[in-house]
């Protein structure tokens, strides 16, 4: 059996991405594939209960960055791995490229451990498409949503936010063959074209 492709969203809080996710999986489906749509921290139950923890209480920068990737290696056991075994297409809100930019570029946690972790955790499998979602920081700012509580990330300040989007970007340019970064500032079926014309080459 042919594996299955793995395709992530990335983005700083505001960024749209979460908004793109079932247009793709849709697009996917119209072509006959198999998808699993899932999202980190989360993705399994107990994945869920660290979201949670995650999202809301304080910690230190290094147990956050620990809870992150515990919560990943379950979700990568229990749904991500036999998702791609089966031949199914997954489609993640977040991945590890997350925890490179909120917990190495916000919360200025040294690269190595991130680096470690991810070796770890998952040394070979990496995402087969990342869509990076970029828009500057006063853009995402206005469209978080100000009628529902923010949770502890969405609450912080622009300096971490900038550091979050300089480190994606980084990130972006470092592993360039998987990263396609797209101007999230443009109308939305604008974004969708090009969302469309990436993930259908894939």
């Amino acid at each position: 059996m042919t594996l299955g492709k793995f395709i992530t969203f990335e983005g700083i809080d505001g960024a749209g991405k979460s908004t793109h996710i079932a247009f793709v999986a849709d697009l996917l489906k119209e072509r006959g594939k198999s998808v699993v749509m899932t999202r980190e921290p989360g993705g399994t139950p107990l994945g869920e209960k660290l979201r949670e923890l995650l999202l809301h209480e304080k910690m230190h920068l290094e147990t956050e960055a620990l809870l992150m990737f515990a919560a990943r290696r379950e979700h990568l056991a229990q749904v991500i791995e036999p998702a791609l075994a089966r031949g199914d297409w997954v489609i993640s809100d977040r991945f590890t490229d997350a925890s490179f930019a909120y917990q190495g570029g916000g919360r200025k946690l040294d690269f190595d451990k991130l680096e470690a972790l991810e070796k770890w955790v998952h040394p070979k499998l990496q995402p087969d498409l990342t869509l990076l979602f970029d828009v500057p920081l006063d853009v995402a700012r206005a469209r978080l949503d100000a009628t529902r509580a923010l949770d502890k990330f969405e609450q912080e300040k622009a300096d971490f936010f900038a550091a979050t989007r300089d480190a994606y970007l980084r990130r972006a340019a470092q592993y360039s063959q998987r990263f396609r970064v797209i101007d999230s500032t443009m109308p939305m079926e604008a974004v969708r074209d090009v969302v469309r014309g990436i993930v259908c080459d894939l």
